[in-house]
């Protein structure tokens, strides 16, 4: 076995994004290291939800911890070269949550849309100007509202983020 699998070297992306990314790479075969993670995560010393497709991870926080805001990670080990490896993380809400705020923003674009095209046509036709201009207004306000709960939310996950990355770097260093 490789003596060498304690050195890693992490990068993270910037704190601006709501579905932050990180990056380890490691001094680890890849085959071994995925043995390692798939045997972790079916032994019984293990408590959180995942689901493995391949060399991807899916990993949820347990259900008696989870709450609407609880994050996901999703990593995959990728194989650098015979005698090293990297795993390549991301961070981001359940699918339901993520559809949901997806689906949201997509009305609220098709209806920017539609009263983008509504104050044209009702300026041409010389009538009120105001419900259409008064929309055009409040939906990127709405735009600014639904960064700010993703914002809040991801605050809200912040530790369960954590606690999911140390379960990352628990099972390297094992």
């Amino acid at each position: 076995m490789n003596d060498n699998r304690n050195v890693l070297i992490e990068k993270r992306n910037s704190e601006i994004n709501l579905r932050p990314r990180f990056s380890i790479d490691l001094q680890e075969n890849s085959e071994s290291l995925l043995q390692r993670i798939t045997d972790y995560l079916k032994s019984e010393e293990c408590v959180y939800k995942h689901r493995v497709v391949d060399n991807h991870f899916f990993i949820d926080i347990p259900e008696n911890k989870s709450h609407f805001w609880s994050p996901q990670l999703h990593f995959e080990v990728v194989k650098v070269d015979e005698y090293s490896s990297a795993i390549k993380g991301l961070f981001g809400p359940k699918p339901q949550v993520w559809t949901l705020f997806m689906f949201v923003h997509f009305v609220v674009a098709t209806m920017f849309l539609g009263f983008g095209v509504m104050t044209y046509v009702r300026y041409r036709l010389d009538e009120s100007l105001i419900f259409p201009i008064a929309m055009l207004v409040t939906l990127p306000l709405i735009w600014i509202l639904l960064y700010f709960l993703g914002k809040i939310g991801k605050d809200t996950g912040k530790n369960q983020m954590k606690e999911l990355h140390d379960l990352v770097i628990g099972i390297i260093n094992n």
